[in-house]
């Protein structure tokens, strides 16, 4: 079955950086569009990050120039470098993808920013 695991997460000062990782099995990972999601307390979920499977990137103007979403279709991992972080980027993001009419999502990983 479709497995994904998001790890990194964690305490990070204003202007720091971290690395988000998405751990994919149970699927052909090369072949379907992966996604970034966050979701802040008491906000509605919001699209971070899209990486196609050609390796074409798209992302939410309110981290575009600091975030870089990749993917290693080997290792079958996808990753998020988050950079210059701010408080509101504090959230839970997860890892997406869809195919065949379903939706999947990963559990999540908490990152919090802040001094």
């Amino acid at each position: 079955q479709v497995q994904l695991v998001e790890s990194g997460g964690g305490l990070v000062q204003p202007g720091g950086s971290l690395r988000l990782s998405c751990a994919a099995s149970g699927f052909t990972f090369r072949t379907y569009v992966m996604s970034w999601y966050r979701q802040a307390p008491g906000k509605e979920r919001e699209l971070v990050a899209t990486a196609s499977t050609s390796g074409t990137t798209k992302y939410g103007d309110s981290v575009k120039g600091r975030f870089t979403i990749s993917r290693d279709n080997v290792k079958n991992t996808l990753y998020l470098q988050m950079n210059s972080l701010k408080p509101e980027d504090t959230a839970v993001y997860y890892c997406m993808t869809w195919g065949r009419g379903v939706t999947y999502w990963g559990q999540g990983t908490q990152v919090t920013v802040s001094s």
